[in-house]
């Protein structure tokens, strides 16, 4: 059997605008760079729901799917055949559904360390049934989690919560120093959902993710915010904010989803937008953008999917009850009716640059940093994998979170 040197796996959730309510599934796509060739495989997981961010253990054995589901889930990373699961109910009940185990980080081969109710917990593989409870983690709804280069410090983001009706903005960083075991909460001017930890210094980079509640007071259904965005770089040691970008809301740069980084540039993908925004770490200041928006002939040969995206908003609020809403969305979306990049991730010898366009359902690889597209795969309709679909529905496979193994540099 051959083998690839870059193995890129990505969540799933099926079709539809609401990834904390759709499958939950993963993509694992293999490719060499050598000669351009790739190959793919794709699972969905019966009994599981809201596939959302997926990573793997440090000896490349076994992957973790995230979701919103209160499952942890467990596959083969090489074959993504199910390893195990278990559900979190039986540690700690939720006050609401969107509340899951969507990230974890690994703290060594067999051990991973999430977020289940209001408490960390750490799992081992061999056990799942055998959960410890850890400290509290102090925030709403924890979500993107990651470790920082010297691996003493713990920083999370955290989703607005719909069971605060009146105050379920989330303006918040969680930072847990994992040699002592202390938790600090940062308060910050902005919800921030997902982060990144710098290559090489103990420093965290976390964006911005506005939204507005539906009817505004509901953060379950919530609609896109047409407003600035912000990129704050973090010191976990002096526990503050150390640095801020700021755009106007004319930036394409709403709604992320991956973050990832190079020694030069803060990249984070806006499946909103449309946009990889590319922030020069130097400066903090100047940035440029990957732009995969739509034209509107493209659209218009994707009619299941635009037919989907424009029911799905129009579930959320009527035209006449949410009209600040959608108009804001339309901005947001530059006018386009299909959402766009969840995945993005950058190689370890920072040549390739892999993201997972979930509107038009295909792959690319660019090369890094001129941005030039190496290949771009088209992937299958969702009715591959889920006969059971009538010919007319959103074919998407639903790209979210990714990860990548890449070779060592």
């Amino acid at each position: 059997m051959r083998t690839y040197p870059y193995s890129f796996h990505i969540a799933l959730d099926g079709n539809g605008i609401n990834g904390l309510e759709g499958m939950a599934g993963i993509c694992l796509f293999h490719f060499d760079p050598a000669d351009n060739s790739y190959a793919y495989k794709v699972k969905y997981y019966d009994g599981a729901s809201a596939g959302h961010a997926c990573m793997v253990s440090p000896d490349g054995k076994h992957g973790y799917l995230g979701n919103a589901g209160q499952h942890l889930l467990f596959y083969d990373a090489a074959t993504i055949e199910e390893q195990q699961r278990i559900s979190t109910l039986r540690y700690e009940v939720n006050d609401t559904t969107i509340r899951g185990s969507t990230h974890v980080v690994w703290l060594n081969e067999k051990e991973v360390m999430t977020a289940v109710g209001d408490y960390f917990y750490r799992f081992s593989v061999d056990d799942l049934e055998k959960g410890e409870r850890l400290m509290p983690h102090q925030v709403k709804l924890p979500h993107g989690m990651k470790v920082s280069a010297s691996g003493r410090y713990l920083a999370y983001g955290s989703m607005d919560n719909p069971t605060f009706r009146e105050n379920g903005e989330s303006k918040e960083i969680g930072i847990l120093d994992l040699q002592t075991g202390d938790v600090t909460h940062l308060p910050m001017p902005t919800t921030c959902w997902h982060l990144v930890a710098h290559p090489k210094k103990d420093l965290f980079y976390a964006v911005s993710f506005r939204v507005l509640p539906r009817e505004n007071v509901d953060y379950h259904e919530w609609a896109m915010a047409f407003l600035k965005e912000y990129a704050y770089e973090i010191d976990p040691a002096e526990k503050r904010i150390a640095r801020h970008w700021a755009s106007s809301r004319e930036t394409p740069a709403h709604i992320n989803s991956d973050i990832t980084i190079s020694d030069t540039e803060l990249m984070f993908c806006n499946g909103g937008s449309q946009t990889i925004i590319c922030v020069d770490l130097e400066t903090f200041s100047k940035f440029r953008v990957i732009d995969e928006r739509p034209s509107l002939i493209t659209q218009l040969k994707h009619p299941r999917e635009v037919g989907t995206q424009i029911y799905d908003v129009l579930a959320r609020g009527g035209i006449f009850n949410s009209s600040k809403h959608l108009l804001g969305a339309m901005r947001v979306s530059r006018f386009s009716f299909l959402d766009s990049i969840y995945a993005c991730q950058l190689s370890k010898d920072q040549s390739l640059l892999f993201t997972a366009n979930r509107g038009l359902n295909h792959i690319t690889v660019y090369n890094y940093p001129d941005a030039s597209i190496r290949l771009r795969v088209q992937m299958p309709d969702l009715h591959e994998f889920m006969p059971s679909m009538t010919t007319i529905a959103d074919p998407r496979l639903g790209f979210h979170h990714s990860y990548l193994i890449s070779p060592q540099v």
